[in-house]
């Protein structure tokens, strides 16, 4: 048994300036090679890895050749430069390696369900199913491209903290155990023992707590919050989640996305030593869509949507000349059939009515409704010989959505979207906008955004045309966060309920303690709220937030490595005063 030592360094720490040092190192196993009478083992820990000999005349030799891949072990020895043929070039720690004199195992290990030792070695680490992954997280977790992400992660966090400290950001906690109030998703509610049939929710997020601590004289706070929705999930989504949380008061839109911008810039510059140019470009709402096809374009390729409703007013081919817009695209290579096909059943399944297309060939168009294009078009475009016209027409939202659908599947399938990171500034929203469904205005972002003071008197008469000092933070085509200037004032406030068809009880018995808060005198004021999952998996190059995150849910909102959700035992739900329905 070794004497128990503390351990000298970290694995991947060592270097050549250490040869010569006598060093104990724990760790796993990454791998085993017996050699030439030699055993070889890879220690890793969260460093990195290094290698140890083990020489046959070694006292610890028989236990080394007991060892196998994933157990814990201490080994004592002396650091040693490699030949110089044998210096490993993949590995910070390749020019050296530890001859060992003691090894103890500390303990051993099952065979993981997949292999995770590739990535510590410089090499691709092998595919596997996520599901299996997730299962299996705890041993998904050691795996290098997790370990790279999670600290990439915490030193996105501490730049924050460092930024809003030194710029007089306060960080306040608010609560977890809330009560209900409407924000968009479902909310996640608790049930009370103390008081049965009384519930909490779980915050979707720290908006009017925020809000209240400005009303309360703190004038800059900023929260790593914890953030909860029962809502269905995609790739970007998960019902627990993280964002940045700040708010300030006595400050203009400008103010806000002066700081965003300047925080965005210190955090790239500190963890990726990545320069941004400042400012960040700014885009209306109406721009963007109609250019880009998004409220959150991708500006990294080109690709822009041109409109061409006019050239084919009063024309003979209905289906455009009566439509509200005709908006098309120019892609840049010709399609086949199978292609456009494709591009078509993205287009309807965003809304539209279909693709229309037409080629360039030899100065004129051909194929598709290339009959039914009048000459001035050809005069109104940007387009080159070789390229296929894309068209779609329709009510504007889904004629602009549908074609920026097609547009950023163009930019992936061409290889278009060029690397590195495209901040934007999307500005403008409406205020309101119609829901069908429930045949009255709902807000656009939340009910707590200040209209644009200048569009005050058409609130009443035309509150289509209202718009919001409301703006999101967009990076590579994510909306990565989203704020806005909010109303200070109570008798505004209730008048924009009103507008959401809330009246006065009902705003009363859900917002009271907001409106009571305002009537003692609220500074004017704002804030935004960054997705962190979202930024931290951009900067780490994923494609999910799932990657970024220790512990996540699946695409079901399940968490497999521990089975929740899960049943609870009788006398839980008895205690709360709660029965499942369909029991006795």
């Amino acid at each position: 048994m070794l004497k128990p030592m503390r351990r000298t360094l970290y694995c991947g720490h060592l270097r050549e300036q250490h040869t010569g040092l006598k060093v104990t190192l724990e760790g796993w196993v990454n791998r085993r090679r017996d050699l030439g009478g030699l055993i070889f083992i890879d220690l890793r820990d969260r460093e990195g890895l290094v290698q140890v000999v083990v020489s046959p005349d070694a006292p610890c030799f028989a236990e080394a050749s007991r060892v196998r891949s994933e157990w814990v072990i201490r080994v004592e020895g002396v650091v040693r430069g490699r030949p110089a043929e044998q210096v490993n070039q993949k590995i910070a720690t390749g020019a050296v390696e530890v001859l060992a004199q003691n090894l103890e195992v500390l303990a051993e290990a099952r065979t993981p369900p997949f292999p995770i030792d590739a990535g510590w070695r410089g090499e691709e680490d092998q595919n596997v199913a996520e599901e299996v992954r997730l299962k299996h997280r705890v041993v998904d977790l050691r795996r290098k491209r997790l370990h790279d992400n999670l600290r990439l992660r915490h030193k996105v966090i501490a730049a924050i903290y460092r930024f809003l400290d030194a710029e007089g950001f306060i960080g306040v906690e608010t609560p977890y155990l809330t009560r209900s109030t409407p924000e968009g998703a479902r909310d996640f509610l608790v049930p009370s023992r103390l008081e049965p049939g009384h519930f909490y929710a779980l915050p979707q997020s720290p908006q009017l707590f925020k809000q209240m601590l400005m009303v309360a004289g703190y004038d800059r706070y900023f929260q790593i919050a914890r953030c909860f929705r029962d809502e269905d999930l995609r790739a970007d989504r998960q019902p627990d989640f993280t964002q940045l949380d700040m708010e300030m008061s006595f400050v203009e839109q400008e103010d806000i996305i002066e700081l965003n911008e300047r925080l965005a810039a210190y955090i790239l510059r500190e963890v990726l030593g990545v320069e941004l140019p400042l400012p960040f470009p700014r885009l209306p709402y109406a721009e963007a869509m109609n250019r880009f096809g998004s409220d959150k374009p991708d500006l990294r390729f080109g690709l822009e949507l041109q409109d061409v409703t006019e050239v084919f007013k009063g024309g003979a081919f209905r289906a455009f000349a009566e439509a509200e817009v005709v908006k098309a695209l120019a892609a840049p290579k010709a399609l086949s059939r199978k292609e456009i096909e494709e591009l078509e059943a993205l287009a309807k399944s965003k809304g539209a009515a279909g693709l229309a297309w037409a080629r360039l060939e030899n100065g004129a168009l051909t194929g598709g409704i290339a009959k039914f294009i009048p000459p001035t078009l050809l005069e109104r475009l940007t387009v080159s010989e070789g390229q296929t016209l894309l068209f779609v027409a329709g009510p504007w939202r889904k004629a602009v959505e549908s074609l920026g659908a097609v547009r950023l599947e163009l930019g992936r399938r061409l290889g278009l979207i060029e690397p590195g990171f495209k901040f934007l500034w999307v500005v403008d929203f409406p205020l309101l906008e119609w829901d069908e469904e429930a045949g009255r205005w709902t807000y656009m972002h939340h009910p707590f955004t200040s209209p644009n003071l200048e569009d005050l008197h058409l609130l009443d008469s035309q509150p289509a045309k209202v718009r919001a000092y409301a703006y999101d933070f967009v990076l590579n085509g994510s909306e990565i966060g989203g704020g806005s200037i909010r109303i200070h004032r109570r008798d505004l406030q209730e008048r924009i309920f009103a507008l959401l068809g809330i009246g006065p009880e009902e705003a009363q018995e859900k917002f009271g303690f907001l409106l009571e808060a305002l009537s003692y005198g609220a500074p004017p004021h704002g804030g935004i709220a960054w997705g962190l999952d979202r930024f931290v998996a951009h900067l780490a190059g994923e494609d999910s937030i799932r990657e970024v995150i220790a512990f996540p849910k699946n695409k079901e909102g399940k968490e497999p490595l521990t089975g929740a959700p899960a049943p609870v035992e009788e006398a839980q739900l008895e205690a709360l005063g709660l029965r499942l329905r369909g029991e006795g």
